[in-house]
């Protein structure tokens, strides 16, 4: 209505005693919806706010009464304020409001009464305010806030979409809410989330699957863009399989693209609406619901598959250790009887020229030697006490020991060689507990020294020994801070070349005693440092490997050195931990070192070697090692 239009109208229709100059006041600068009944309840004036939102002219309304309030509620404002003190009487309420087109719309309401004068008839003012997007707001607020608090809470996948197509179920008043996922392999969907009043549907629903390139999903999922279906009958991508499948008739729909990180996954359906048909306010909160949505459900698929992988690995490394468990124990007895076998092997060589058989002998049982250490460290790694097979052999030696001496002294003429082969039996199978004792740690380690400085003689390598240090002794098993101590000694000499120089320390710290050996060798690359005491990990190419005897440069350890002395420090409550940095002129694993500072064309002396690279391992033992 213009201008000339509405003093015209306002001419023909004044608003009854001091009203009128207030209204026509009203009518300029308030932007509500404003409405005027009569005392009969039909409408005396309506401004253009009122016509903008709702949708009735005051032509369509004059002398009616405005058909806005829905069925379901009752006549809480529609129509006039009655009694005495109507005059002084102002209500003020929130309900909710029908629109020409049928929307439903939350509102504002403040009524009061307009007094008669001489010049017209008592009346009713109504000022309306739309809540609608306001209410929706903070709904969908809260319903983004709930659903990503809840998400977390919902590591299965089926689990969490049900929840999903629950909460969307209730914040858009609709039958049934689905989420329904995208099988790229197969090129079908699933309804792997669904929210509906009859279990019975919910199982229907969850069972059908329909092909990817029908349906209003497959071309939302096509051209990645949200869709409302106000008439299915009318949308020719519309498929009737799926309601004749499941029993029930859609009337309405609205679905928006799940999207993931690189594409899209899947569609979120809202459908049959209970009051009014989908707008764009829906499309918007749906919208941000499948953004938040995405992610998690991508999650719990990575979840899903991880977790399936790790059961796999867990079942395959079972497997894998009780092959390795059972191989171990199996090698023991045949690796001794090899070991005897040569020892006896050189006796009977002795008579005959060394040059003939000394280096052959040598070289066997060395690599023998070898592979006894490969079978010692595996055990410790598994950390399962041998078979009881002494106590087989034990039975057997106790209860043969008379024809045993006897059968050996005709043999060999020795009849003492019966008591040591039964002593050897027991010593080879022997499964008792160890014993943990006190040990001082300094002197363990200037022992260790003295006993393997004869393995080490023919290498170049100063061992600098800083063991002066007054420590409190530490608890563990002898022969595990034997292997530790041996394992840390050998590591670090074969990773420093000659006329280089080792550092071993035993000292007192604030939180407990500590052992460092410091290494002034080639030191170990950052990829290779990651893994250190996984096991089996060397710290250099295998092709690099310039001998196989313990204590030469570059010898090429076996990788499970630091992965037995790991699962010692997580058996003894010990720490133990590794810095290193690579001589930068041989950065890459398969780069090699002269073997010798004064014939690496880098370094110029001894110092500029100690500065190019470097390893230390500590060892730290606390209180609860004292």
């Amino acid at each position: 209505m213009d201008n000339e239009s509405r003093r015209s109208y306002q001419h023909r229709h004044k608003i009854p005693g001091r009203a009128e100059g207030r209204a026509t006041d009203l009518l300029e600068f308030v932007p509500y919806p404003i409405v005027v009944l009569r005392l009969d309840g039909t409408v005396h004036y309506v401004n253009d706010a009122f016509t903008d939102l709702f949708g009735w002219t005051l032509d369509e309304l004059a002398g009616k009464q405005i058909p806005y309030v829905p069925p379901n509620l009752s006549e809480d404002a529609g129509q006039v304020i009655k009694g005495p003190n109507r005059e002084k009487f102002v209500r003020r309420l929130e309900t909710r409001r029908l629109t020409k087109d049928g929307r439903v719309l939350d509102v504002a309401v403040r009524m009061a009464a307009l007094s008669a004068d001489n010049e017209g008839d008592a009346a009713e003012l109504i000022i309306l305010r739309d809540l609608t997007r306001e209410r929706r707001s903070a709904r969908n607020k809260e319903v983004l806030l709930r659903i990503s608090t809840a998400l977390p809470a919902y590591p299965e996948l089926e689990k969490l979409l049900d929840y999903i197509s629950d909460e969307i179920r209730g914040v858009m008043n609709t039958e049934v809410a689905l989420v329904i996922l995208l099988d790229t392999e197969k090129n079908e969907f699933s309804y792997v989330g669904v929210a509906h009043d009859s279990a019975a549907t919910e199982k229907r629903i969850k069972e059908f699957r329909f092909p990817a390139d029908k349906s209003i999903a497959g071309k939302v999922v096509r051209t990645g863009q949200p869709i409302i279906v106000s008439d299915p009958s009318r949308e020719p991508d519309f498929y009737p399989g799926v309601d004749q499948k499941i029993g029930y008739v859609t009337h309405n729909m609205l679905e928006v693209p799940l999207r993931g990180r690189n594409q899209i996954i899947g569609v979120l359906c809202a459908r049959n609406k209970i009051e009014g048909q989908f707008d764009q306010t829906d499309v918007e909160l749906l919208t941000l619901i499948a953004g938040t949505v995405a992610l998690f459900v991508e999650n719990a698929r990575v979840s899903e598959k991880l977790a399936h992988a790790y059961r796999e690995v867990s079942r395959s490394n079972k497997a894998r250790e009780k092959a390795i468990n059972h191989l171990s124990h199996e090698l023991k007895t045949p690796l001794s009887v090899l070991k005897a076998s040569l020892s006896f092997l050189e006796k009977k060589l002795m008579p005959l020229p060394e040059e003939d058989w000394k280096a052959a002998m040598e070289r066997a049982r060395r690599n023998l030697n070898r592979v006894l250490d490969i079978q010692q460290q595996v055990e410790d790694i598994m950390q399962t006490r041998p078979h009881r097979n002494q106590g087989l052999l034990s039975l057997l030696l106790g209860e043969c020991s008379d024809l045993l001496e006897a059968l050996v002294a005709d043999e060999t003429e020795d009849a003492s060689a019966a008591v040591r082969i039964r002593k050897r039996v027991q010593a080879l199978f022997d499964g008792r507990e160890e014993v943990i004792s006190e040990i001082d740690l300094a002197g363990c380690v200037r022992e260790r020294l003295t006993v393997l400085k004869p393995r080490f003689a023919h290498r170049e390598v100063e061992i600098i020994a800083d063991l002066k240090a007054e420590t409190p002794g530490i608890h563990l098993p002898a022969d595990v801070i034997q292997k530790i101590v041996d394992g840390l000694i050998r590591n670090a000499i074969e990773n420093t070349p000659d006329e280089g120089k080792v550092v071993i320390s035993v000292r007192m710290k604030e939180n407990g005693v500590e052992l460092a050996v410091h290494d002034y060798g080639i030191g170990i690359t950052a990829e290779s440092q990651k893994h250190i005491f996984e096991g089996f990990i060397v710290a250099r190419d295998t092709t690099a490997y310039s001998s196989l005897r313990p204590f030469d440069f570059n010898a090429g350890g076996k990788g499970a050195d630091l992965l037995r002395m790991k699962i010692f420090s997580e058996q003894y409550n010990f720490k133990i931990n590794m810095t290193s940095s690579r001589c930068q002129f041989i950065p890459a694993e398969s780069d090699t070192c002269p073997g010798k500072i004064s014939r690496c064309p880098h370094c110029a002396d001894e110092e500029d070697c100690f500065h190019s690279g470097a390893s230390v391992f500590t060892l730290l033992f606390t209180q609860r090692n004292f």
